[in-house]
């Protein structure tokens, strides 16, 4: 029996993969309410910040002086 060939490929350096990371300071109570809807859905502070923050900006307007 012919095993195929495992092929791995070089991992792209960090910022080439379209995301970016970078610290937020927020306050406690907010960190306490992301954390519950984590446990509520499964799924990461990370990723429920990231659909947070894609929310907020398609749904965002800025206001003239």
């Amino acid at each position: 029996m012919k095993q195929e060939k495992l092929i791995i490929h070089p991992k792209r350096p960090k910022g080439e993969d379209g995301y970016k990371t970078f610290s937020i300071r927020i306050a406690d109570e907010l960190v306490e309410k992301i954390n519950a809807i984590s446990a509520q859905t499964g799924h990461s502070r990370n990723e429920l910040i990231g659909i947070f923050l894609a929310y907020a900006v398609e749904h965002c307007s800025v206001a003239e002086n």
